[in-house]
């Protein structure tokens, strides 16, 4: 026999391990435990940081004064109550271990008589009763109907991006006659440029007239075919005279420049270049380009677009793209560029090249002047005038060729708060247009499938339907389905098919794939702007004609800043303008210089807002997050979740710039 020390060796080795072993444990017990509390340590002073930065911004809240009273807002504030009572329902019955509806596909298994124990079982029981026969089939309907309308504007989505794939494939360019100088490069022969006429309308833009003009005076053509009105609506007399400065700057430089001043903004924008248009030098000239006064042409913008004119008699407009000197300033101008993006890149370019028709935007394009008395002239009745001097030329057989490849900078909206005025005015304009215009398309004598794409498409799916289905669907469908599970959306309704059409949106600008899951969130937070702005303007409310210009930081680009600094350079002096001024015109320089050193002076920054509809909008998502981790319901819980929290930072103003 063997003796047994190795035995008892053996057994001492065995102990030590586990000895050693429960030591590691411990040990590896107390890391974690260490790492705990620092996570928590960190996420204690996180929210001690960003406690008295909310209690300061609702100390000195600027409340959205829009959203008092609205309807929308005690429809959301209703539907907000109603989840927070069933989720108090729900937890007591969680609690109870009364579960009687589990899974994504199980039936409601309602218990028997004798099951049923007190008075709250029996409300509970009944609750799951009422709830499956009158309120999941009105939600079901609902719903199926939203994902209807999801479905076919995805599938718009995606034609248009085949089509502007299929321009890129086979390189379709507008057409144009002869080469791109249009013979005008004859010496000595100016007779050959066309009369062009550019006018740059603006009110109480302080932070952009300046780079404004000063692009516009440079634009590459003979200086005796071209007149530049700057139509002024402002009504602070400190701007008026820093305008009338900078206009007399350029025509003592030869410039052809002409200032007006209306002391009545009737009509807001249209209203301005409607008066301007009455002039009588007007009936002289061929072409018109309009530019909004953030925006700064290349010197050869009238040659890259002119041109398209020449043996195209039905042409009416040629519209260039928009480019943006500040798209990565801060998070909420990326976002924006990803949808303006997409706007110019696929929507405009596919519906230019196929159709030869688009939305005028409003700025960066050239009118023939014909076109615009042969449609009616510029109209006062809606916000987006713009829009609808497009559908009434088109109307009237005029075409439109929209050139991807001329870029035009200018500045997109830095605050939130400019943004959702912007937004409101884009998305209430077009409803106001379609109830004018509905009789005009029926009655007129264009194609009936040109009448079928301006109702259907360009005016029904795209600026109705979209801002419709996007806030129903996921904004109170989606939370409500929490609390009636027999209701509940599938996951490729909230999951698969807004990622993948995010993925279309961001296509024309690549370098912002980091931000998709930013954008979708965001998308679906500004769809109750969208939504509020779609009804006002669809039953005439009173936000509905609401004109806000939107405000400017007035960026420029390096280039800019590289041919201002040269200007300045070459600029008459201030002694030079003093030595031949009248007594008169030094009272005006001496007006002027005021103006400007009052410019100089910092502006303050303004306190963030508080957007009461989306805080409410926020608390519900984050009530039914909070419902769908009772059910252990991943995607949901997730989705709704960060989409609360989006809702959240936009309630409380924390995205973009606060700009007084």
């Amino acid at each position: 026999m063997p003796p047994t020390v190795p035995v008892v060796v053996t057994m001492e080795i065995h102990g030590k391990e586990r000895a050693k072993n429960a030591k590691q444990f411990r040990w590896l017990l107390l890391l974690r435990a260490h790492r705990a509390f620092a996570s928590a340590a960190c996420f204690r002073n996180t929210l001690s940081s960003l406690l008295p930065s909310l209690k300061k911004k609702l100390l000195h809240r600027s409340m959205d004064k829009s959203s008092k009273g609205t309807i929308l807002f005690r429809v959301i504030l209703t539907f907000l109550l109603m989840a927070l009572a069933f989720l108090s329902f729900e937890l007591l019955a969680h609690f109870k271990g009364w579960r009687y509806f589990q899974g994504h596909n199980s039936n409601l298994h309602i218990p028997r008589t004798s099951e049923i124990k007190g008075f709250f079982h029996n409300a509970y029981v009944s609750w799951l009763e009422f709830r499956a026969a009158y309120i999941a089939p009105p939600i079901q309907s609902l719903s199926t109907f939203c994902v209807v309308l999801f479905l076919i504007q995805s599938l718009d989505r995606m034609l248009l991006c085949f089509g502007c794939f299929w321009i890129k494939l086979k390189k379709i360019r507008p057409n144009l006659q002869g080469d791109l100088d249009l013979d005008l490069e004859l010496e000595g022969s100016n007779s050959e440029y066309p009369m062009v006429l550019v006018q740059i309308p603006m009110c109480n833009e302080r932070e952009v007239y300046e780079q404004s003009i000063s692009a516009v005076c440079e634009l590459d053509w003979p200086k005796d075919r071209l007149l530049i009105q700057v139509l002024d609506d402002s009504d602070d007399e400190g701007i008026q005279w820093l305008i009338k400065g900078e206009v007399s700057k350029w025509s003592q430089r030869g410039v052809n420049i002409i200032y007006r001043h209306r002391l009545f903004r009737t009509g807001y924008k249209a209203g301005n270049l409607k008066s301007a248009m009455k002039c009588d030098y007007v009936k002289d000239y061929e072409f018109v380009a309009i530019f909004d006064a953030d925006f700064q042409p290349n010197r050869d913008f009238l040659k890259q677009t002119v041109p398209y004119f020449k043996g195209n008699p039905e042409v009416g407009l040629v519209q260039a793209r928009w480019a943006f000197v500040n798209k990565e300033e801060n998070l909420l101008t990326r976002l924006q560029n990803i949808n303006l993006c997409f706007h110019f890149e696929v929507e405009q370019q596919v519906n230019g090249v196929f159709l030869n028709f688009f939305g005028f935007n409003g700025t960066a394009g050239v009118w023939r002047i014909r076109a615009l008395e042969d449609s009616g002239g510029w109209l006062e009745r809606t916000t987006v005038e713009d829009m609808d001097i497009a559908v009434r030329a088109h109307l009237n057989g005029w075409k439109f060729i929209y050139l991807n490849h001329v870029k035009v900078l200018c500045e997109l909206p830095e605050s939130y708060e400019a943004y959702k005025k912007q937004q409101h005015r884009w998305h209430s304009g077009p409803m106001q247009l379609f109830r004018l215009c509905l009789p005009a398309i029926i009655t007129s004598k264009i194609a009936f499938w040109k009448k079928a794409n301006l109702i259907f498409l360009f005016f029904l799916l795209r600026k109705l339907i979209l801002p419709f289905y996007s806030f129903t669907l996921f904004c109170i469908i989606l939370p409500l389905t929490m609390f009636v599970p027999e209701a509940e959306l599938p996951i490729w309704v909230i999951c698969y098919i807004p990622v993948f059409m995010s993925f279309l949106n961001i296509l024309p600008a690549p370098k912002s794939f980091p931000f998709i899951v930013p954008y979708l969130l965001f998308e679906n937070t500004m769809s109750v702007t969208k939504f509020n702005a779609m009804v006002s303007g669809l039953f005439q409310l009173g936000s509905s004609y609401e004109w806000i210009v939107t405000k400017k930081a007035g960026r420029s680009s390096e280039p800019d800043l590289l041919a201002a600094q040269e200007r300045e350079s070459k600029a008459i002096s201030l002694q030079q303008l003093h030595r031949g001024a009248s007594d008169s015109g030094l009272s005006d320089l001496n007006k002027i210089k005021e103006c400007q050193e009052s410019v100089a002076i910092k502006p303050v920054k303004k306190m963030n807002k508080i957007y009461k509809k989306e805080l409410a909008l926020a608390f519900l998502l984050l009530t039914a997050a909070f419902r769908s981790l009772l059910s252990a319901q991943g995607m949901h819980f997730y989705y709704l979740l960060f989409q609360g929290v989006s809702f959240l930072l936009v309630g409380f103003d924390l995205i973009g710039e606060q700009m007084s």
